[in-house]
């Protein structure tokens, strides 16, 4: 049995995740609109890669944390460092911050902010263990590189969170970007 409106979330996602075998707690003061993304609730860590037609392909590590405060949304902040061969910390990399926005029937708004002048607004819909979502609209300040939006895929998969990240910027078509697999900590 699947996520409805009508079921109380602690009911529905203490099943739910048991058959999807994810290990974790849906917290007492869960907004019911969040049920089907509980599964983010946390900080994951993790490697990743990039690559994209306008620069050298990388490797990164990656810390993101999703909160919440029983609100229909979470807070979400990550942070990434380019490593090198030997994973060790090169440099710092992106940062991002921002409200992943639950509504009835598992349908997702991502409000996000970069500190490379660009504000983005995301929608999908939760599907299971995963959800896909696609930019609806950006802002840019003046002096931000050129972005026109991207599409990004979250999923749980054997214990981890995985993502990838296509994007379409700089007189570049919408292609991959960035994906990694990261681990609750």
């Amino acid at each position: 049995m699947g996520w409805s409106p009508q079921c109380r979330v602690s009911e529905v996602f203490r099943r739910d995740t048991r058959l999807l075998g994810m290990p974790f707690e849906i917290p007492d003061n869960l907004h019911p609109d969040c049920g089907p993304i509980a599964w983010l609730l946390g900080t994951w860590q993790g490697n990743g890669h990039g690559d994209y037609p306008t620069i050298d392909g990388f490797q990164f590590g990656q810390e993101c944390v999703f909160t919440h405060d029983g609100r229909p949304f979470f807070h979400y902040f990550s942070r990434t460092w380019i490593v090198d061969d030997e994973g060790n910390k090169v440099r710092d990399a992106a940062l991002e911050t921002g409200f992943l926005r639950a509504r009835p029937a598992g349908e997702l708004e991502f409000v996000l902010a970069h500190p490379t002048g660009f504000v983005e607004i995301w929608y999908g819909e939760a599907d299971g263990a995963k959800f896909e979502l696609i930019t609806d609209a950006v802002a840019r300040t003046s002096s931000a590189k050129e972005y026109a939006g991207g599409k990004r895929l979250y999923g749980y998969v054997e214990g981890d969170l995985l993502w990838a990240y296509d994007m379409a910027a700089m007189g570049q078509p919408l292609q991959p970007h960035l994906w990694a697999r990261l681990q609750r900590s």
